[in-house]
């Protein structure tokens, strides 16, 4: 099959009516992914828009932009160049912090529902395959870049995937297309110039079909990263299907893989980063070896708390600062630390009244119905709220007396004193 007949296939497989948008970067692969993309919308008309990021590492940057602008020209294809700022200073290295600027760029231009190309080819996978492999990656990993997947909500493609570097060349050739060549691709200080210009030759040297056999390898892990997926699934459905809550019994009982898997499942499900393996390797040897939950496993933007038999997979949360206190009406939305307050808080009388909002600070005490005043800190505990949630509760006073405690979500940790009235606002006052 024809580069364009497969750009023509993939157009037919994309939601009829929505907008198809091309990562433009000015190389050969995606000027000649834009090239076929605006053939095929002519003949089958569906709107379709580039999007050239303008990362600003490098003095020919601005030739990128250039060249990327006369080509939309002359293809009549609408162009948005977004400038981004490249954070070399976060830890990720040149590439990784370049791509998550890159990928910040494409969710501000590309609407939730809308289909974005990439450009990537087989050689790009196969060279994906072996630099995963020799950072020791898993399965997960050597599957490389996937042609399709959901991605906040758009479906981003890459539909020349399977086409080798040779076949991109050819193509351009017949088109007599231009583009710029990436100065930084000569830099065989990166790792993939090092594996493209010097390893990758030596391999296709001695085996032709190296390329085709890297590329189709990670296809099959791809493949059986998809049926982990579904065990992992199968186990959490087993255990309950709460991702941020697993009991800690049935997870041990699991095999140390199945337990790592269904923990990683979790944190992806969750949207926290996976534990690096050696926090995961520290956190089930101290799942199999405590029963008294005493556990709280960190790693960089998540953390692994146990408690009461579960086990806990929490991303970074906001405190409240010492002394923080503010003054709330009880009716109107309440901006907090933790978030906005958009809970309702009144006498049974429904009288006006002037409440203090506060960090707790241990020691306060609750009227309870039928029950008397009580110790907070105990009526937590029978409330079954984890230790770690009742340093961010927002205990609030009217005078000198406790009369509720409410949760980050405007929800009442305990039951309220006695002549009071709470409930919780669906809609913030003036948000409508």
């Amino acid at each position: 099959m024809s580069l364009q007949a497969t750009i023509d296939r993939a157009l037919a497989e994309t939601p009829p009516g929505r907008a198809v948008w091309v990562a433009l970067s000015g190389g050969l692969d995606s000027s000649l992914l834009l090239t076929l993309a605006a053939d095929a919308c002519r003949r089958y008309p569906r709107p379709l828009y580039a999007l050239h990021v303008h990362h600003g590492l490098q003095p020919a940057a601005d030739d990128f932009e250039c060249h990327c602008r006369q080509l939309c020209a002359q293809l009549g294809v609408p162009l948005c160049v977004e400038r981004v700022s490249v954070a070399l200073d976060a830890g990720r290295g040149l590439e990784g912090a370049a791509r998550e600027a890159r990928y910040a760029a494409f969710a501000r231009c590309v609407g939730e529902g809308e289909t974005l190309w990439l450009a990537q080819h087989r050689d790009d996978q196969a060279e994906t395959f072996l630099l995963a492999g020799l950072r020791g990656s898993g399965v997960r990993g050597l599957a490389g870049m996937p042609a399709s997947r959901d991605w906040q909500g758009r479906d981003l493609q890459r539909p020349l995937l399977g086409v080798s570097r040779a076949d991109f060349e050819e193509a351009a050739g017949q088109l007599a297309l231009d583009w710029v060549e990436d100065p930084s691709n000569v830099d065989i200080g990166l790792d993939r110039n090092r594996l493209r210009q010097t390893l990758m030759p030596l391999l296709e040297a001695r085996w032709p079909q190296a390329m085709a056999s890297l590329a189709r390898s990670a296809q099959l892990a791809g493949e059986a990263d998809s049926l982990l997926e579904e065990l992992a699934s199968l186990d959490l459905a087993a255990l309950g299907g709460v991702a941020e809550q697993l009991p800690i019994t049935p997870l041990v009982a699991l095999s140390a893989p199945r337990q790592r898997l269904l923990i990683r499942h979790c944190c992806q499900r969750l949207g926290l980063p996976t534990p690096p393996a050696a926090r995961l390797a520290t956190l089930l040897e101290q799942l199999a070896s405590r029963d008294d939950a005493e556990v709280c496993v960190a790693w960089s933007g998540a953390e692994a708390r146990c408690w009461r038999g579960r086990l806990y997979l929490l991303g970074p949360a906001p405190v409240l600062p010492d002394g923080w206190r503010v003054e709330w009406d009880g009716r109107q939305p309440l901006d907090t630390p933790l978030g906005q307050l958009a809970s309702v808080l009144e006498p049974e009388g429904g009288e006006p009244v002037t409440l203090r909002v506060s960090a707790r600070q241990g020691g306060e005490r609750l009227q309870q119905p039928q029950r008397g005043s009580r110790d907070l800190k105990r009526l937590l505990q029978e409330a079954g709220v984890p230790p770690w949630r009742r340093q961010r509760l927002l205990v609030v006073w009217c005078g000198e007396q406790v009369v509720a405690v409410l949760d980050e979500t405007g929800r009442a940790a305990v039951p309220c004193a006695p002549g009071w009235v709470f409930k919780t606002s669906p809609v913030a006052p003036g948000s409508g």
